[in-house]
């Protein structure tokens, strides 16, 4: 095998059917119009996902179907009045991988879950929160790992548990470094 043949098989090969995905990540961003203003939040977790479908779809739209949960031991949403600590917990990311492209996997996906604070969140509400959102974003794949970078929305609320419910829009930046493991034959 020659150099370049050895390169080639330890590198990243991207989503493929049968495989996981394995990713610690981080993210931060500031609250939005629709909801509470001045708020900043910061977060930090690792991802576990599954793919769970081949290439498919036509043209450029081609791509692979994954499922993934996060957990999030670190959730901070710092607000007027105090910060809250919290952790979150996302058991729904519905992914879609578009078809590698020299070594850059562009993605976007929905997903769900849930937030527990210390602290009320936004002030006045509730300390059980619900977590939902969406992302798009691209893998780049560097040898056996993965660097990630996306733009996240996210909305936080109580789901009308308290009468005081404004709930809050934020807009994150969140990067990651990981791998896609492989399927055996």
């Amino acid at each position: 095998m020659t150099l370049a043949g050895a390169a080639q098989a330890r590198a990243q090969q991207g989503p493929e059917d049968g495989g996981h995905e394995l990713e610690f990540w981080t993210g931060g961003g500031h609250s939005i119009r629709g909801g509470t203003h001045d708020i900043g939040v910061w977060n930090a977790g690792v991802r576990y996902g599954w793919i769970i479908t081949g290439d498919h779809g036509p043209g450029f739209l081609r791509g692979s179907f994954e499922y993934a949960v996060d957990a999030e031991p670190i959730f901070i949403v710092f607000q007027p009045a105090n910060t809250a600590q919290g952790i979150g917990f996302s058991p729904f990311a519905l992914k879609w991988n578009f078809k590698t492209r020299h070594n850059v996997v562009p993605y976007f996906e929905i997903g769900g879950g849930m937030l527990f604070s210390r602290h009320e969140v936004p002030t006045g509400a509730s300390t059980v929160n619900f977590t939902s959102g969406g992302a798009v974003g691209v893998h780049f794949l560097r040898g056996k790992h993965a660097w990630s970078a996306e733009i996240r929305v996210t909305h936080i609320s109580d789901a009308g548990m308290t009468k005081f419910n404004p709930g809050i829009n934020t807009l994150q930046a969140r990067f990651g470094f990981g791998l896609f493991t492989h399927p055996r034959n």
